[in-house]
């Protein structure tokens, strides 16, 4: 097993201005550029230029149009990738995409799985049918949104050769008050069940719907100890793993070599 550095995180909980790009960027930035010292990843919270909302067709945007290009310019200015989800646009569908921009201007994204039909997500957003794993400084990461918090079988932690697929798992979102209470417990469980740093960005306010959130951004480690939390509050957290941490506790209990193995063979259209 390599040695891997430690991967400090920064976890933004903020409020968001309905439906006004503009002043999200210039917000969003502003808490960026206060986050003191140097971190490696910094995290937004689910459709962070507009808050949650199906207009798609007002507010989508193709790739490497204006919240491509700000996020790689955040990246590319603090050194961190920085990553959260916007409304993408390719031909008629539109995506719920999580953009995971690097400093060396790499982009990648990941498109939510789980379409929120309470909200009518799935009638307006077309769903992910990729897993991705995204990777810093040796860390294996795997990105969720929102909804597929509730879904553990699309956030197994899969075995090769010995070797766990991924060290953290992270969820933006923008999860409602009323059922705050299974986001913390959801996002504790992932950790558990994985053998993984579970990490929670969730936004706080109330948007143009009217809907409140409650924030309770959190990172539990691999055992389902809570490393840190900020409940309704806006603020920054800043959060240090460690991965031999993480390596000596799978290699002391490592129930994850008991588990039951099948695959999913079809995808649901």
């Amino acid at each position: 097993m390599e040695n891997k550095p430690n991967l400090k995180i920064a976890l933004i909980q903020t409020d968001l201005y309905w439906h006004d790009k503009t002043a999200n960027f210039s917000m969003l930035e502003e808490k960026i550029w206060e986050i003191e010292g140097n971190v490696d990843l910094i995290i937004l919270p689910e459709m962070f230029s507009t808050g949650f909302t199906m207009k798609v067709k007002e507010y989508g945007e193709p790739m490497n149009f204006t919240a491509c290009k700000w996020l790689k310019q955040m990246s590319a200015q603090t050194g961190a990738v920085v990553t959260g989800s916007v409304i993408v646009r390719e031909g008629d569908d539109f995506f719920n995409r999580m953009l995971w921009a690097c400093p060396d201007g790499e982009l990648m994204h990941y498109d939510k799985r789980h379409l929120f039909r309470m909200a009518n997500e799935d009638e307006h957003f077309s769903m992910g049918h990729e897993r991705k794993i995204f990777q810093i400084k040796g860390w294996n990461i795997l990105p969720q949104i929102c909804y597929d918090l509730r879904f553990p079988v699309w956030s197994r932690n899969t075995s090769d050769d010995g070797e766990m697929e991924y060290d953290v798992l992270i969820y933006i979102a923008s999860w409602p008050k009323p059922r705050v209470s299974a986001w913390d417990i959801l996002l504790q469980a992932r950790a558990v069940e994985n053998l993984a740093y579970s990490v929670g960005v969730n936004r706080i306010g109330e948007d143009g719907n009217g809907v409140l959130y409650s924030g309770h951004s959190a990172v539990y480690n691999f055992k389902g100890d809570q490393i840190v939390i900020s409940k309704e509050e806006g603020k920054t957290l800043i959060v240090e793993l460690n991965f031999d941490e993480l390596n000596l506790y799978r290699q002391k209990f490592p129930a994850w070599k008991d588990s039951d193995n099948f695959q999913i063979i079809k995808s649901k259209k």
